[in-house]
């Protein structure tokens, strides 16, 4: 039996879509993409404090289940939640709204738990 690349596929797929469908796509991969760096985000602050996804969740007023959604990009976080986050890392939440000619920021999804 014989196999395809993924890469093959993905590229028969993508232009098989309509002007509509491949704008749906993109929206929506965009979209997971910002969820994916939320949760490394969090992830990365929450352990570079050295703090388990419990402590953490102690100190935000949260469960443990939450953050694991978060940092697996399951849940959205509100702001405040993320503003709780940030205090209970001793970070400073930041919000940006960047040029769209920027590129992402290094690292923003080196990994997703």
């Amino acid at each position: 039996m014989m196999s395809t690349p993924f890469r093959e596929l993905e590229v028969a797929s993508l232009a098989a879509m309509t002007t509509d469908e491949r704008a749906r796509f993109d929206a929506a991969l965009e979209e997971e993409e910002a969820r994916r760096a939320m949760a490394e985000m969090v992830y990365q602050a929450r352990t570079a404090a050295g703090l388990s996804q419990a402590a953490l969740a102690d100190r935000v007023g949260s469960k443990q289940s939450v953050i694991s959604a978060i940092e697996n990009g399951s849940q959205q976080p509100t702001l405040s939640t993320l503003r709780r986050i940030a205090r209970a890392v001793d970070r400073q939440l930041t919000i940006e709204l960047a040029s769209a000619d920027r590129p992402a920021r290094p690292g923003a999804s080196d990994h997703c738990p």
